[in-house]
């Protein structure tokens, strides 16, 4: 069997190609945010433990009231629903409208007419080299009194 093509992205500020993988959120029963410094994914399965004792809506961005439960990013930054995939070289924010050109180019679907959300808060989101972080709960809280609170 012939290993499935890589998928390559372009960044339009520096210039650099690099890997990425686009998830649909409703397969995944998952909602999605990226870190504000890096731009790491971070993918919240509505079949994990934590998401079980908490009110969590999927299929879409991360929602404000979820964002204090998570762990930081690995970077140190935060995960949030405003921020946007970014660029593993120059860590400028990726624009999903210029994204369309490689995302589209490079799914099988495009040729039966499916076509990029154009946006980073849609049903989709990407992980861009590999990077997304799953089920980054903050351990202390989910099970305690803030995850009661919602």
């Amino acid at each position: 069997m012939a290993p499935e093509p890589e998928n390559i992205g372009h960044c339009d500020a520096c210039g650099v190609d690099f890997r990425y993988a686009i998830y649909h959120n409703g397969f995944n029963a998952s909602s999605y945010g990226y870190c504000d410094s890096c731009g790491r994914t971070l993918i919240l399965s509505a079949w994990s433990e934590a998401a079980k004792r908490i009110p969590l809506k999927i299929y879409q961005p991360i929602e404000d009231k979820i964002m204090p439960l998570l762990k930081s990013c690995p970077c140190g930054g935060r995960f949030s629903n405003a921020a946007k995939p970014r660029c593993p070289s120059c860590h400028s924010e990726l624009s999903a409208e210029a994204a369309t050109v490689y995302i589209e180019r490079n799914a099988p679907g495009t040729v039966g007419g499916w076509r990029w959300q154009r946006s980073w808060d849609g049903i989709y989101c990407i992980d861009i080299g590999g990077r997304a972080v799953y089920d980054w709960w903050d351990e202390e809280k989910p099970g305690g009194n803030d995850a009661a609170r919602l």
